[in-house]
């Protein structure tokens, strides 16, 4: 598990794909979420604007990503 560090209150799905490295783009991360293969908190997440928030998991790439 990789621990991210945000500098927010929250980060939206699409933007943190972006922050950690996961993607370059974000219309790459607009594509993979709304693909379903990107899981936060271990439920698959449709949602590109869905508020991430510290503590919270995300699920992409067979990398796991830990919100701190």
């Amino acid at each position: 598990m990789e621990e991210v560090k945000i500098n927010t209150d929250f980060i939206k799905l699409d933007s943190f794909l972006k922050w950690c490295g996961a993607v370059s783009l974000g219309s790459e991360a607009k594509v993979f979420i709304l693909n379903g293969e990107v899981k936060v908190n271990g439920e698959v997440s449709l949602q590109r604007g869905k508020k991430l928030f510290k503590g919270d998991t995300v699920e992409f790439n067979n990398h796991l990503y830990k919100i701190v």
